[in-house]
């Protein structure tokens, strides 16, 4: 049985300088860890998802945040470094990966042994998803260095509570 690996956000608009929402250079330094992850599960047969950021013009999200990865702007693409890999896109409109998409369904029909979760912000999305796979009784592994954060307090704090409150496996 195959993993699946699940890569939040790593998109242009959090990775490309220039955008409302460009979360800056330490968490560009998980790119190459990611790719060398991506490479090492899709040489096991591993599943890839980039779950992505992709809002209305007038989501409520944006009265907490600016304007920020808005349906068919560049935004929402995965960033040209990671792109190239082969995996399904699944957009989302909040913080979970599995809230009002098709995710669930979609790993019902692969059933892997486990769910690798990786990208951006370890606080936020990533910590989400990872509840919300924790919750439907996956297996998940974080590897620590496949995800980031702007603030280094949230984004320790969030690796903590997934590790002793949701009991996903840090690496």
């Amino acid at each position: 049985m195959a993993n699946a690996v699940l890569v939040i956000d790593m998109l242009k608009g959090f990775l490309e300088e220039g955008y409302p929402l460009y979360i800056g250079v330490r968490a560009r330094g998980i790119i190459p860890d990611i790719q060398n992850l991506l490479e090492q599960e899709l040489a096991r047969g591993s599943k890839i998802f980039f779950i992505c950021d992709n809002h209305d013009p007038d989501d409520l999200e944006f009265k907490m945040f600016p304007p920020h990865c808005i349906a068919g702007t560049v935004e929402t693409e995965v960033i040209p470094e990671l792109a190239a890999y082969p995996g399904e896109i699944i957009p989302k409109n909040r913080y979970s990966g599995f809230y009002g998409t098709p995710l669930e369904e979609k790993l019902r029909d692969l059933k892997p042994a486990k769910l690798i979760i990786c990208g951006v912000l370890t606080n936020i999305c990533v910590m989400h998803t990872t509840a919300d796979a924790r919750n439907r009784d996956y297996e998940v592994e974080i590897p620590v260095d496949c995800v980031a954060s702007t603030d280094e307090a949230a984004h320790r704090f969030a690796l903590e509570h997934m590790d002793k409150v949701l009991g996903a496996r840090l690496v």
